[in-house]
This record gives C-alpha cells, structure tokens and sequence, in this order.
C-alpha cells in the first residue's frame, strides 16, 4: 500500500506540476499579449528606422557596430538592396590589412581641418573614420552580413567582387587581421585598449577613441566574445573555411573561461593588461561587474544556463544597489571620478561609466528569451519599454535616475527592443 501511495503521490504531483507549467505560459504569453508598450515600440521604431541609417541624431556616421543591431528593424522598411548597399560600402573602404572603418558619413559634410578620417579609392563618396581602442568592428561586419543573408535568403553578397576580392575573401580577409594585429599568443585572446566594458573611450587622455604610446592594451570578454560569434557566422556563410576557423573559435573559448571567467565570483574580470594597468595599484577593478560584456559572452555561448540565470541575479542585485533603471546599466560599481581623462567618463554614472544603455541591455533580454527565461525577461525588459513611451522616443543612454541622455534616435535602442519584442512574439506561438 505505501508504494502504491507513493507511485499516487508521483504521478500526482507530476500531472499538478505539468499543469502548472502549461497555466504558467499561457499566462505569459496573455501578459505578453496585454503589453501596451510592446505595439508602440515596435511602431515608433519602424517610424526612426525609415529617417535612415546614422546611429542617432548626434551621429552624422553610419556605425558598423550599430547597423549590426538594427538590421533586423531596418530590413522591414527597406529593400534588401538598400540593406545590402550600406554592407558594401564598408568592404569598398576596407583597409590594405583586412580592417574594417567603424563608420562612414558623406565626404562633402567633413569639415576643412577634420584629419582624422580614410579615404578609399574603391568608395569615393564617403569618408571612413575609426576608434582603434576598439577590436569590434570586424566582427560586427561578419555578423551584419551574416543576418543579411538571414533575413533576405541572398547569398549573392558574398560573390561581390569589391576590387580584387570578393566579399567572401574580404570576410575572411577581416578575421586574418583580428589574428595578425590583435591576437596575444600568450593567453590566446585577442586584445584591445583599455576601456570600459565595450565602450570606445580609453582612460589615458582626454578624447581617448585612438591607440597610442599612452595606450594601455588589454583583453577583455567583448572583444572575444563578439569575435567567437563572428566565427560561427563566418563558418556557417562559408563551410569550406571551418578547417581552419573552427579551432581558432575552439581555442578562444577555451581561453574566456579559463583566464576571463572569475570562477569562485562566477563572473568575467574586467581585464588582463599586458603592459601594466592605468589605474592606480590600490584599486581593486575586479569587483566591478560588466553588463554589456556577460550579455555578449551569453550569445556567444560561454556560459551554461545555470551560469547565466547566475548572471541575471546579480545584474539584478547590483541595479538595485545603483539605485539605476534597468539592466542596461553599463556597469557597476562605476570607475572613480577622474580615472578616465574624457569628461564624458565623469562624474560617476556618466556616459559608459554606468549610463544605463537600453542598446546592450535589449541584448540581454534576447538572450534571456533564447535560452527559456521568458518571465524574467518579460519582467527586465519593462522598465526599457516604458521610457521608450515616456519620452516618446528612443535614447542613447539614460541617467542613473532615468533620465534621457545622448543622441536621440537612437537606432541602436530601436534596433534591439525591436527584435527582442518580436522574439516574445514568438514565444507566444
């Protein structure tokens, strides 16, 4: 009789619990349904995405690395040959070393005395312009091109011919200058300037977007993690080349984990400085925590689903110990007043020293959805909807107390919320 009550019990609690799971989600997916703020997003996006391509309104250039996030947004109100057009400019002003512009904006709006922009004879209606702290441009082209041919079903594009090379080769010809330029044998990472998470400002002086002799280089978990998903894009627009990208990926995340990943605080250290640190010896940059850069290594598929619930928490934990909007938030606690010479960097919760930016936390919310933590990511993704509706209108950054700061229009901010509220969609499903 008491293994009978048990077997009872089990299949009790099985058939509650399966229940359970099924009132769970179909009461999601009613509060996915009710969302007022979810069908004014997504038309206020498409509004911004049809006033073009420049990130924002404080932007003259089209940015790779933000074409990147809004491709998606862009390839509902824009032919697949506009989409495509945008991609090719950046492989026409492609580098003699195989590296890719940042942005580019029309030649006749730069200014006589502006010095700090490439010229291509293969593009000669544009001017390039590139923040070299960065190590991300490449990789965005990669993935932008990747989710071209994802939403279009066009695998022409590779077959372009852009001078002596096709797009294909110019594809691949990005990823050899990653390893011939910015590769550390010794951790078997790729590097970068110092800066704040995956932000483009370095702390040595005062505008602080270009390696110099002042430059202290670093490796951090964006830079490898955008590369890592760059190569599974690469490898699967070009099978033939996984020969000899696939041990590459293989090997970089192995290396995230084992010198990146912070096991006893189950979080990735901001950097390994290969020439000494520009901060002060007693400052201790590890209890700083990186958003933007865990949101990434998530996509990338670095860490387990254990890992990143893991992350969320603590996301969660240190809003609230900022007092800030959302999981956004750049990072926390931010770097003391004065230890980034751009004042934009300061005071604290400033710019990329913990601004909340909807921009890398839409990216978190997306992953969040991948990987089946919907009502966490339906409850993350509120506070970045309604601002969106309060301040009628999309933000580059926002304060620590709420506040719309930055460029307006932001295409980026659009771009995510955008494909994240249509990945809720089809949740729903």
């Amino acid at each position: 009789m008491k293994l009978q009550s048990a077997i009872y019990s089990l299949l009790l609690l099985a058939l509650t619990g399966s229940a359970q799971v099924k009132h769970s989600t179909e009461t999601m997916a009613a509060r996915i349904e009710a969302t007022a703020y979810f069908p004014f997003v997504k038309t206020k996006a498409l509004e911004v995405m049809k006033t073009g391509f420049n990130a924002g309104d404080g932007y003259r250039e089209v940015w790779i690395r933000d074409y990147n996030t809004f491709i998606e947004l862009a390839a509902q109100v824009y032919s697949p040959d506009v989409l495509k057009e945008n991609l090719l400019v950046f492989f026409r002003m492609q580098g003699e070393d195989g590296n890719i512009i940042d942005g580019f904006t029309p030649a006749e709006k730069i200014a006589k005395g502006e010095t700090d922009f490439s010229y291509s004879k293969l593009e000669p209606r544009y001017a390039g312009h590139k923040n070299t702290v960065e190590t991300d441009q490449e990789s965005s082209l990669v993935q932008a091109v990747y989710k071209y041919i994802q939403l279009t079903g066009d695998r022409s594009i590779l077959d372009e011919m852009i001078g002596d090379k096709s797009v294909a080769r110019r594809l691949e010809y990005s990823m050899d200058f990653l390893m011939k330029n910015r590769y550390n044998r010794q951790y078997g990472l790729i590097t970068g300037a110092t800066t704040a998470d995956w932000g483009d400002v370095q702390p040595e002086h005062g505008w602080g977007v270009d390696i110099d002799e002042n430059t202290h280089p670093a490796i951090d978990i964006y830079d490898n993690a955008m590369f890592i998903i760059a190569l599974n894009n690469l490898m699967a627009m070009l099978p033939a080349t996984k020969s000899k990208w696939d041990k590459i990926k293989k090997t970089i995340a192995k290396n995230c984990r084992k010198y990146l990943w912070d096991k006893k605080a189950k979080k990735f250290i901001p950097h390994i400085y290969l020439n000494g640190s520009p901060f002060p010896e007693t400052f201790n940059e590890n209890e700083i925590y990186y958003f933007g850069g865990t949101a990434i290594a998530i996509e990338a598929g670095l860490l387990s689903k254990q890992e990143i619930k893991i992350s969320l928490d603590e996301m969660v934990k240190r809003v609230k110990q900022a007092g800030a909007p959302s999981i956004g938030l750049t990072l926390y606690p931010p770097y003391p007043e004065g230890y980034f010479k751009n004042k934009i960097m300061n005071p604290v919760y400033s710019y990329q020293n913990g601004g909340d930016w909807t921009w890398f936390g839409g990216r978190m919310i997306q992953q969040l959805i991948r990987y089946g933590f919907i009502k966490e990511a339906y409850e993350q993704i509120l506070p970045m909807v309604k601002r969106v509706k309060d301040n009628n209108g999309f933000f580059e950054w926002y304060s620590v107390d709420n506040k719309p700061r930055g460029s307006g229009t932001f295409r980026g901010e659009a771009g995510v919320l955008f494909t994240a509220i249509a990945m809720f969609e089809k949740t729903k499903k």
